[in-house]
């Protein structure tokens, strides 16, 4: 049996990279293994674009989790983590399935053009 812990997820307020990226949720606790969904919207006038979500755990380097590129039509995955795509609505929340202990870190979503 797995001990239960407490996982602080924290996102930055405002914009992040490029164009507006809002994350509404200022801070999330979950317990270890379970599911956590973290939201957030964007604003852009271009029509060819990626998503991306990254981590900065306590040791402060930044790591790649997973993108979205704005023509693809399934909702992309990687191991634990999977993406909820919606263009229309301009908004692109992480899934982050199982949760551990090193899933504790800062989370960031941003944009990029696709030239």
């Amino acid at each position: 049996m797995i001990p239960s812990a407490d996982l602080s997820l924290l996102l930055p307020t405002g914009p992040s990279v490029a164009q507006m990226v809002s994350q509404p949720q200022p801070e999330e606790s979950v317990q270890e293994a379970d599911t956590v969904t973290l939201d957030c919207t964007y604003s852009t006038r271009d029509t060819d674009y990626y998503l991306f979500w990254y981590k900065q755990p306590p040791s402060g380097q930044m790591v790649y989790i997973i993108h979205q590129y704005a023509f693809e039509q399934q909702n992309a995955t990687n191991d634990r983590y999977s993406v909820n795509f919606q263009k229309e609505a301009k908004a692109f929340s992480l899934r982050i399935s199982d949760s551990q202990l090193e899933d504790a870190a800062v989370y960031f979503c941003a944009y990029s053009g696709a030239q």
